[in-house]
């Protein structure tokens, strides 16, 4: 599932607030290392999120894949957050 503009919107804000940035700067493509993101900046990302849209993340740092988020770009976390959404909302 892609990403409704809204929610594509939504993230860039929170990850380019985290990362001092212009969301305008960041593309699909942008990656959280190109960001500076941090572990540390990755968990309060996480937090904004899921209050932001009320959801769970399920998040595990040692094994982030098994999230089923891409937590390597922009477009991921988007694509991820999104099916999230959208099973909730089920």
């Amino acid at each position: 599932m892609t990403a409704t503009p809204e929610t594509r919107a939504r993230i860039t804000q929170i990850l380019a607030a985290q990362a001092l940035r212009d969301p305008q700067e960041l593309t699909p493509q942008t990656t959280l290392d190109a960001l500076g993101i941090d572990s540390l900046g990755m968990a309060e990302i996480l937090f904004a999120i899921e209050e932001g849209f009320d959801i769970t993340v399920p998040f595990n740092a040692n094994t982030p894949e098994a999230a089923g988020l891409d937590l390597e770009s922009v477009g991921g976390i988007c694509d991820g957050v999104q099916r999230l959404i959208d099973a909730k909302q089920g």
